[in-house]
């Protein structure tokens, strides 16, 4: 019979459920069972779409199109399988079902309430699909005691009680602190968490306890006695530099064995030795490296990392196969002014990426950034955005063409006779020959051309020689699109659109390889490749994606 964990927090935010929950997944993979992983999340908001990544961290896309929790990004990258728009929910999307519903006459005139309606609706996402898989884990988002946790968790303890307590476990992420003056560790908030838990029916079958210091088997005693838990089952979770060495750490301490054993399963040891080998291979690679190559990430929601989650960890993919060891470095596009201004940002590093991003601050710093990259020859690749501002600033510079964007058609000295090079297409093709409709108008999370895509790539291009393929399949999130009525225009000096949308309407990549200058002079560039996907999305330890890992090529 299939088995649901539950994953909760404790005594403080931001401990790395998503990264225990992705662990635990690698490692239930690698003995060799089935697995999904689901996000359960408090906030109200419908989903992280239309969320500020400084506040939030990144949204992470899916192939259905799903715009999710970052935490859906460690869950692909760390089991290698692809999640979708239906693994994460939150409270904002269960009360619009639940009113729709209501509005609906679903309810047929009952008073509509949290207990049973809104927690019916939580156990039905909880439940969907769970007979297909050896095991269900979900992650309920916040701390234990938050006033927005409440449903959830009763939902929770209903699922237990429905489901079986044999076939359901409660893991909860806690954290021990370390009192430097004592020169000891602490247990008392993990004991008041485990008791804030149990306030609401549901007792911790294992603790994963987060710790900056090795724990004493005193201490695991203690927490065992006072939160009711298993000795086996209270699990050391040290801090480490490496997050990708987790899953190994985690079974070494016994976290797979624990949960095998608490459902009555057998471990095959063999099998997951076997199954572990390339991924501890990885991490050996990652520890070894030494040669260091600096990358710049050219952004402007650099006050968080989290904002480019899933960037950072596709270079480091990329960087490790090349056994590089990388120095990855945010740059804010906001404080850029001038090309001098980028000059002095960017001097030193051997190659950069252009982020995507939203709105008009730091659109100049970033085409800054762009003009030094292009005329000094460093290896360069823009995402979304920096592939439409690319775009913009060779057709400026290079091609002498007043264009703009009708994003931020107002940034530059000549904008009142500026044609619209990049814009809201409001009329295009899936690659399943479905009509899509959009205009400005529209709600901002329903004009987006999200999810995965197939786009055609030309033969003789960078692009082919990255991918090695004439057809390539990646996700999007973006609003704009670069309009190809120009293309004939930039390839006059060099600039090539190398793939497009399987209708032909939609520039995909665009390179330049050899760009002939206002003054008639050719150039050569070691790397210049710009996409309006998101190859970041599609990335993870032993599969990296080939556009980084051709950047990375292209400055060792």
């Amino acid at each position: 019979m299939a088995k649901i964990i539950f994953v909760t927090g404790g005594v403080v935010s931001s401990l790395g459920k998503g990264i225990v929950a992705a662990s635990l997944g690698n490692i239930l993979q690698n003995e060799g069972f089935s697995v999904k992983i689901k996000k359960l999340d408090p906030y109200l908001n419908i989903d992280p779409g239309t969320m500020n990544p400084t506040q939030h961290g990144e949204v992470f896309v899916t192939n259905d199109g799903g715009e999710t929790d970052l935490d859906l990004g460690h869950y692909e990258r760390f089991t290698g399988k692809c999640s979708s728009r239906h693994d994460n929910v939150t409270s904002g999307r269960i009360y619009q079902r639940l009113l729709e519903k209501e509005r609906r006459g679903e309810y047929l005139g009952k008073t509509v309430q949290v207990v049973p309606h809104v927690t019916d609706l939580i156990k039905e996402f909880i439940m969907q699909d769970v007979e297909k898989y050896d095991f269900t884990i979900c992650e309920i988002g916040g701390t234990v005691g938050d006033i927005e946790q409440q449903a959830f968790l009763e939902a929770i303890r209903q699922t237990r009680y429905d489901f079986g307590r044999q076939n359901t476990m409660s893991l909860h992420v806690t954290l021990l602190p370390y009192i430097n003056a004592s020169d000891e560790i602490k247990t008392k908030p993990t004991q008041n968490s485990v008791k804030d838990l149990m306030s609401y029916g549901i007792a911790a079958d294992v603790l994963v306890c987060r710790t900056s210091r090795p724990l004493e088997e005193g201490d695991k005693k203690k927490l065992s006695a006072f939160c009711n838990v298993d000795l086996k089952n209270v699990i050391e979770a040290p801090d480490v530099k490496n997050i990708y060495e987790i899953p190994i750490i985690y079974a070494q301490n016994g976290l797979g064995r624990c949960v095998l054993q608490y459902f009555n399963l057998q471990q095959n040891k063999e099998l997951f030795e076997k199954n572990l080998t390339p991924w501890a291979n990885f991490v050996k690679s990652a520890n070894e490296a030494k040669e260091v190559r600096k990358i710049a990430i050219v952004g402007k929601y650099i006050s968080s990392k989290d904002s480019y989650k899933s960037l950072i960890e596709s270079i480091y993919h990329a960087c490790i196969h090349q056994n590089i060891k990388p120095e990855i470095h945010l740059v804010d596009a906001k404080d850029i002014m001038s090309i001098k201004e980028a000059e002095n940002k960017l001097a030193g590093f051997h190659c950069a990426v252009i982020a995507g991003g939203f709105g008009t601050d730091g659109i100049l710093g970033k085409i800054h950034c762009i003009t030094y990259l292009r005329e000094n020859n460093i290896p360069m690749l823009g995402i979304c955005l920096g592939m439409q501002l690319s775009v913009i600033e060779f057709a400026r510079n290079v091609a002498g063409l007043n264009v703009t964007s009708s994003e931020f058609n107002d940034l530059f000295s000549n904008f009142n006779d500026a044609k619209y090079i990049v814009d809201i297409m409001q009329n295009w093709k899936t690659d399943t020959g479905d009509d899509i409709v959009r205009t400005k108008d529209a709600d901002l999370g329903g004009t987006m051309r999200l999810g995965s895509y197939i786009s055609h790539i030309l033969p003789n291009t960078l692009a082919h020689q990255v991918y090695q393929k004439d057809e390539i399949r990646e996700r999007h999130r973006h609003r704009y699109e670069v309009d190809i009525k120009y293309r004939e225009k930039l390839a006059e000096f060099g600039g090539v659109f190398s793939s497009l949308s399987p209708d032909g309407k939609l520039p995909e990549i665009f390179e330049i390889h050899k760009f002939r200058d206002k003054n008639g002079k050719e150039n050569e560039l070691k790397f210049f490749i710009t996409v309006q996907f998101h190859p970041e999305f599609n990335s993870n330890p032993l599969s990296p994606n080939p556009i980084f890992v051709s950047l990375i090529k292209a400055c060792i």
